[in-house]
């Protein structure tokens, strides 16, 4: 019987690593798919609801499809609809969906086998977006480390604040867990029906939250690259950004550069308005401000009413959700280094440079190719779902905008209209949120495989553009 389980095992490990060689991209977006299914079943089951009746499946598997992406949108309160364990259910799912599911598979080889083969190594390394497999295995350590450690820590930040606010210890605990886990992932879960509104004002709350998802959203290997740059006990701190790699740079600059320009542009936007920033003082019109330019990025979180914002802030916001965040992070959208890319060879061609450089590096023309099929295949989905929601809905072009932009960026916020939503367009919403955290990684997984040699090339002439 053990002999004849070895042997199926044997069998099985053998059809993934050929699944893994010659088809990454779809193995990776099956597992993902599996692990959806399973966390949907979860909260079918009767008691995963505060009444007990169980929920309906497109209820489960909007919530649980929103979970594991790191979404936040809900059709149902997360607070009163489902019961604690449904809620246990939902956080687990944000844990799991942070990770990414191959940087779970490769921890859980490392905990069977006590080291990482070649098949996870490629897997986590297509997943991480890792170049160099010796790094695969510092990654993984990286995330459960870091991650558990500033999880951990936001909600230790917030948990004193917690307790005057609950009244109750446990709940306090359980909420600043809760809070925690949600903010680092950015996945824009709340487990208390009113949300952070209340708080608008409350920079020991907030503060923490928002610092826990910009650094989520970073992606994990500049946080890894960052650890290993930071000069060690005794040495100077002068010069140690120069370990930096490229890609760490262009996160960090442009990610603080579209956190200032969104701040202040949703602070001028919003200052006026009677119904979000005007009644504010002028320190809770800062904190918000500071708040709401760093959510839109994927952290999905709001003190203040979205749907009560105005169009032109809605606009800001659908454009910083588009791009999202940090490159392997728990962020959604096409991601800052691919606009990045794309600004930097837009500078170089008005310059007249054949290079396009960066903090004295260059830029292969390739990954410009590829930034560019990410952004046109991000566009032409964003389009097409605009166009299927606006036939399945009765709601203006704005809101759906705004909706759809939040479900494929995994961002979580919403003008306040998921909750009216008809059943098919919570099938499609929840199919968006699923191609937005797997799409992209698919589409540059794919691409990237197809590097193929011409041994015949045409000759070349240029059209006309412009």
């Amino acid at each position: 019987m053990a002999s004849s389980f070895r042997h199926r095992l044997f069998g099985l490990r053998e059809l993934v690593d050929e699944l893994a060689f010659r088809a990454p991209a779809r193995l990776a977006v099956t597992v993902f798919a599996c692990v959806v299914a399973l966390f949907a079943a979860l909260l079918t089951v009767p008691f995963a609801t505060a009444d007990g009746e169980g929920a309906r499946f497109v209820d489960a598997l909007f919530t649980a499809v929103s979970a594991v992406c790191v979404t936040g949108l809900v059709v149902q309160d997360t607070a009163t609809y489902w019961s604690l364990y449904g809620q246990i259910v939902i956080l687990t799912g944000i844990k799991v969906g942070g990770f990414g599911i191959m940087t779970v598979a490769s921890l859980l080889g490392m905990i069977v086998s006590r080291k990482i083969g070649l098949t996870q190594k490629l897997l986590t390394a297509s997943e991480t977006k890792t170049s160099r497999l010796g790094d695969v295995g510092s990654l993984v350590r990286v995330i459960i480390i870091t991650a558990t450690t500033l999880e951990l820590s936001i909600a230790l930040l917030i948990f004193p604040r917690l307790v005057v606010i609950e009244g109750n210890v446990g709940t306090a605990a359980w909420h600043a867990l809760f809070y925690g886990i949600s903010a680092f992932n950015n996945a824009g879960f709340v487990p208390t029906a009113e949300g952070l509104m209340p708080h608008v004002g409350d920079w020991a709350l907030l503060l923490p939250i928002a610092l826990g998802v910009f650094v989520g959203a970073l992606g994990f290997p500049v946080i890894l690259n960052i650890q290993r740059a930071l000069p060690r006990l005794g040495q100077r701190w002068h010069g140690w950004t120069k370990r930096l790699s490229l890609h760490s740079k262009l996160t960090l600059v442009t990610s603080g550069v579209l956190f200032v320009v969104g701040a202040l542009l949703l602070l001028v936007l919003e200052w006026s308005n009677s119904e979000t920033f005007g009644p504010l003082s002028f320190g809770d019109k800062i904190l918000a401000a500071v708040f709401a330019g760093i959510m839109p990025r994927s952290g999905g979180f709001s003190t203040i009413d979205v749907g009560a914002m105005s169009q032109s802030s809605w606009l800001i916001q659908d454009a910083l959700m588009f791009v999202g965040g940090g490159s392997a992070s728990t962020a959604g959208g096409i991601k800052v280094t691919t606009l990045a890319v794309m600004l930097l060879a837009i500078a170089a061609e008005a310059r007249g440079d054949r290079d396009i450089d960066a903090f004295g590096r260059r830029i292969p023309r390739d990954v410009l190719r590829l930034s560019i099929a990410v952004v046109f295949t991000g566009a032409s989905i964003v389009l097409v779902s605009c166009v299927a929601l606006l036939e399945l809905t009765d709601h203006s072009l704005s809101r759906v905008l705004f909706e759809v932009l939040s479900a494929f960026a995994t961002v979580g916020l919403s003008t306040g209209i998921t909750h009216d939503l008809p059943d098919a367009a919570k099938y499609w919403l929840s199919a968006l949120m699923f191609v937005g955290r797997t799409g992209a990684v698919t589409v540059v997984a794919v691409l990237a495989l197809r590097d193929r040699r011409r041994i015949v090339r045409f000759p070349e002439e240029r059209p006309i553009i412009g």
